[in-house]
């Protein structure tokens, strides 16, 4: 039985203002960063396996955003799939025309897929975990408030942007795939990367459960950048990079990476 963690009225905060103002800037500097450390970066990522990765853009982009994602992957050796219904608009029959386009894909590969999803698009990918879990090698959320309950944890503008587009609240959205409480982890592998500096939604709401197959991953940098940030998408490669069915936790201590990847908050308890 899941029970709602108290984490505080932090929880339900927007961001600060200065983090969402910085928003933009910080993008462009993470992708700045990227350029000048993909040498480096394709160097030291481990090989891919060939398998399918979906990849599923934020709330209002669409597969262009996650352009340097596919590329990345698509260099590292895996099969990069766009998620091909255009701008993510939030609204609930995107979900379910996601939700038949993964049917048609989990048959046409007849192996399990891996899903790296920005934002909304990792809310999508644990409820695809959810609904098809054998299909589903594992989940990769960017930024994605899964445990927020209200839009008073998103920045307002975003959020009044999100109910004129998707033409529901956050909280209809949530009664919408409300199956099952969508803090609880999809039965599969699940890593959430999160940053305390999120301009865009509370980082408290983009953490994991503890558990043997979830794990949360900090790192420093803006919310609309993550698909972009160099850390990120060495987290992306090493969790992509195991062997199917031979799941391990992120060792963040290891070398070089206890340097810039922070120790991870304390993550909600499990029940």
């Amino acid at each position: 039985m899941y029970e709602e963690p108290d984490l505080g009225p932090q929880a339900s905060q927007p961001p600060p203002w200065l983090y969402s103002l910085a928003e933009l800037p910080r993008v462009f500097g993470e992708a700045a960063s990227l350029s000048l450390s993909w040498p480096s970066l394709m160097a030291s990522a481990p090989r891919g396996d060939g398998h399918p990765v979906l990849a599923l853009p934020g709330f209002a982009a669409g597969d262009g955003s996650t352009l340097v994602l596919r590329r990345f992957l698509t260099r590292l050796g895996y099969n990069a799939l766009p998620w091909l219904l255009g701008p993510n608009r939030g609204a609930p029959v995107q979900l379910h025309s996601l939700m038949r386009r993964f049917y048609r894909l989990a048959q046409t590969y007849n192996e399990p897929i891996s899903i790296v999803g920005q934002s909304l698009g990792g809310i999508y990918g644990r409820e695809l975990a959810r609904e098809f879990p054998g299909s589903v090698r594992g989940v990769i959320t960017l930024g994605s408030p899964f445990a927020t309950t209200s839009r008073q944890s998103t920045n307002p503008l975003v959020a009044r942007l999100f109910e004129r587009m998707s033409g529901v609240s956050v909280e209809q959205m949530r009664t919408e795939m409300a199956r099952e409480d969508s803090r609880v982890p999809p039965p599969v592998p699940v890593t959430a990367v999160y940053s305390k500096s999120d301009g865009v939604v509370n980082w408290h709401g983009c953490m994991e459960v503890e558990t043997d197959k979830t794990e949360n991953i900090e790192v420093v940098g803006s919310h609309s950048g993550m698909a972009m940030h160099p850390l990120v998408l060495h987290v992306i490669a090493d969790r992509l990079g195991q062997k199917r069915g031979a799941w391990r936790k992120f060792e963040r201590k290891r070398g070089w990476r206890a340097l810039v990847y922070p120790q991870p908050s304390r993550p909600p308890p499990a029940h």
